[in-house]
């Protein structure tokens, strides 16, 4: 019997059909755009982000939920559960873990509610999510999930390539020399996420296209040495071409159980823009 509800902020990046498999619930984040807020993957979209960064030039912001919108969450699901684990985007990316804290402080259910530091964002965040809810579909308690997501969170291999860098510019991600340089000379980094940071790595040269399936291909060993239980591909609104040659190498390597390929939220797209791919693994 199934005793712990997995919740996790939206930066999780699982598709409506992942989250209702996994029965996990959804805390949204806020996306500013201008002088309107929306909630991530409620009420804006990812095509809609980009359409209004199109017409307006001006960066898109994202904020935490609050503490206020947290405790509403938790205080139903414990009406249920006995005990929650709670996910949220590295800690150093956004206060939404301690919002989450403040949140079951509040409630005074610090020993009902484990919030976890994915120390990740998107699939990487995703894959941690989905292994948690397997556990609590199978009976496990809130502190067994919590102990292995801890283990499991410095095996977590995330990284995703960019077409533009104007995103990370405007969002204060990379500074404008370093941006407009990109820009000219048409590079597409590789960005990392190292110890709940992003770290800009290999710079790629030539159509986001082709750049993105080589920057697949040259994860090859990596993957192959991977656990293969699962293996995540998420993607800001993308030629759906590129998506399913990523999707059918990744399968073709015949190696992992499970191939998981869901489209980014708002976040990542307020913050990486279109026709960003990443691809997500745990290492042995």
């Amino acid at each position: 019997m199934q005793t712990v509800k997995i919740i996790s902020d939206s930066t999780c990046d699982l598709s409506r059909e992942q989250r209702e498999h996994f029965g996990v619930d959804i805390i949204p984040l806020h996306v500013i755009l201008g002088k309107d807020t929306y909630e991530d993957g409620v009420n804006i979209t990812p095509k809609d982000i980009i359409a209004w960064v199109d017409k307006t030039k001006e960066a898109p912001k994202t904020a935490a939920p609050t503490p206020e919108e947290i405790t509403g969450i938790f205080e139903e699901q414990l009406k249920q559960y006995k005990e929650i684990v709670c996910f949220s985007i590295a800690a150093g990316m956004s206060s939404s873990n301690a919002a989450m804290h403040l949140a079951a402080q509040k409630l005074e259910a610090e020993d009902r509610v484990h919030v976890i530091d994915s120390a990740n964002l998107s699939g990487g965040m995703g894959l941690l999510v989905m292994e948690a809810a397997e556990m609590a579909q199978d009976g496990a308690d809130g502190q067994t999930i919590e102990a292995q997501m801890e283990k499991q969170k410095p095996l977590v291999r995330s990284s995703f390539v960019v077409d533009t860098l104007m995103y990370l510019y405007r969002g204060g991600r990379c500074n404008g020399l370093t941006a407009i340089a990109g820009e000219t000379l048409k590079l597409h980094p590789k960005i990392s996420v190292i110890d709940g940071a992003m770290e800009a790595g290999k710079k790629y040269r030539g159509k986001i296209a082709r750049v993105t399936m080589k920057y697949a291909q040259e994860l090859e060993a990596e993957l192959l040495e991977a656990q293969p239980r699962r293996v995540c591909v998420t993607h800001s609104p993308c030629n759906p071409k590129t998506v399913k040659n990523v999707g059918e190498f990744l399968q073709n390597l015949k190696y992992f159980e499970d191939v998981s390929v869901a489209p980014a939220g708002g976040v990542v797209t307020c913050h990486c823009g279109p026709e960003t791919l990443g691809i997500f693994y745990v290492a042995k």
